[in-house]
């Protein structure tokens, strides 16, 4: 059971329930952690979907988005939004082996892609400026400057639901990943 309660679909705010409309468009339901965003910040919500609307124009595929999406909420302790991105994963591509390898931090055969996910990682997990041959490293494996700034979104981005779902414990509404 998830801290924050649902607030029910008759109370919700109609800038809320604009969202939802829209989500449930787009993916066939409302999955709990936006329920639980949107329904108390539509703001928030609509930024979100702002920035996933941003990365889905830019230059990094799919499949690297949900990449450092899965490893990013890996690296947070973040089970709901490991769940959601091994699903959403699988579904843009990503291998069904290549998934425990990047929630693990383990090379995934795609030398460009594991670049990416090292540049992610370090970004992740230390503090302070990131050293200048960590930059450099990923834009030699083929990445651009433009790629390194989306990836830079997407890291802020799901940092941001991982908080959330963390402190709400938000209830799962998918498969749950071992």
């Amino acid at each position: 059971m998830s801290r924050i309660p649902l607030i029910p679909q008759d109370q919700l705010s109609s800038d809320a329930s604009a969202l939802f409309a829209q989500v449930k468009k787009a993916v066939g339901k409302v999955p709990n952690a936006y329920a639980t965003i949107g329904g108390y910040s539509p703001q928030s919500l609509s930024t979100l979907l702002g920035a996933d609307a941003a990365l889905s124009k830019g230059a990094l595929s799919r499949q690297e988005v949900e990449a450092i999406r899965l490893a990013v909420s890996e690296i947070n302790g973040c089970d709901y939004c490991v769940a959601a991105h091994t699903m959403v994963g699988r579904m843009v591509g990503l291998s069904p082996e290549a998934l425990p390898q990047i929630r693990a931090g383990a090379a995934t055969g795609q030398a460009k892609l594991d670049a990416l996910l090292h540049f992610v990682r370090i970004v992740q997990t230390t503090r302070g400026t990131v050293p200048a041959e960590v930059l450099q490293a990923v834009i030699d494996a083929g990445y651009t400057e433009q790629q390194v700034i989306e990836a830079l979104l997407t890291v802020s981005m799901i940092g941001f639901t991982n908080l959330v779902n963390r402190v709400n414990d938000t209830e799962l509404d998918f498969p749950k990943v071992a």
